[in-house]
């Protein structure tokens, strides 16, 4: 890996977390954090991302044609295992870390990356919880929303229902039409807070598996362009599928064992504050 200035910066333990950071984020299932990158180390992964991006995009159908998921956003996996230089973001300890101490966990493991691009008049991100869709023992496990540009309200920022993941009502929904009428119309019943909110460069959110997160449409003339990290305490297990979703999701952890730890490849301990 080429160390240089700008790189470091992933290393180095992020300062901005509050006192009372960890309750927080029990508490609403979220935070929204400033200053998790700089602009210069955003400038130095963003064209590599999106490069990335454009190379391994399966998605050829026009806007027009697509489904309601197909118009969130496009999607890649993994992108780790396909570029050195995305791997540096990655395996950041500095994004790891912030991890671990908000899950209130020694250590996390990766479960996989996402980049999710929301093309100029992409369409809404229906309701939903990720951890719909992970085969994983505990809650004890969440994603960053890192974007790799300033993203004002009108190009679609990830919003979240304060405290629901804490309620156990949609957690059978996939991500669809479905999703965002029940999961909407649930949020307004039971009074959850709809937290969106403009994300300057270098802002980062933090949520839980479980946790409600809904996205508006892109109205701006380029695309939205965010990197994910899904972590998970390192001690975490692996539990039988309860939908074919989660079958699929096994592939993530090849060799992967019902009832142990996720311990596989493709699934290392990124941070250990033991160590």
């Amino acid at each position: 890996m080429t160390t240089t200035t700008d790189a470091s910066l992933l290393d180095l333990p992020y300062d901005g977390l509050a006192p009372t950071a960890t309750a927080d984020f029990n508490r609403d299932g979220f935070i929204h954090l400033s200053g998790v990158l700089d602009a210069k180390t955003i400038a130095e992964y963003e064209p590599t991302i999106t490069s990335e991006v454009i190379r391994l995009n399966t998605q050829d159908l026009p806007l027009a044609e697509r489904d309601t998921y197909g118009k969130a956003f496009l999607q890649v996996g993994n992108l780790w295992r396909e570029n050195e230089k995305v791997k540096e973001l990655v395996f950041s300890r500095r994004l790891a870390g912030i991890a671990a101490r908000l899950l209130g966990v020694h250590s996390v493991r990766l479960y996989h990356d996402q980049a999710l691009y929301k093309e100029p008049s992409g369409g809404i991100t229906p309701w939903h919880a990720d951890q719909y869709y992970w085969p994983l023992s505990s809650d004890r496990c969440l994603t960053i929303w890192l974007p790799l540009q300033e993203t004002p309200l009108e190009m679609g920022p990830l919003a979240f229902a304060r405290g629901s993941h804490n309620f156990a009502f949609g957690r059978d929904l996939a991500i669809s039409d479905e999703s965002e009428e029940r999961l909407k119309q649930a949020v307004a019943e039971q009074n959850f807070e709809d937290v969106v909110e403009p994300f300057a460069l270098g802002d980062a959110t933090f949520h839980r598996g479980w946790t409600f997160h809904h996205a508006g449409p892109n109205r701006g003339t380029v695309p939205r362009r965010v990197m994910t990290v899904i972590y998970m305490d390192a001690d975490i297990r692996i539990t039988e599928p309860t939908n074919d979703h989660q079958k699929d999701d096994l592939s993530w952890m090849p060799g992967a064992v019902i009832g142990q730890v996720a311990d596989t490849p493709l699934t290392p301990v990124l941070y250990d504050a033991r160590h």
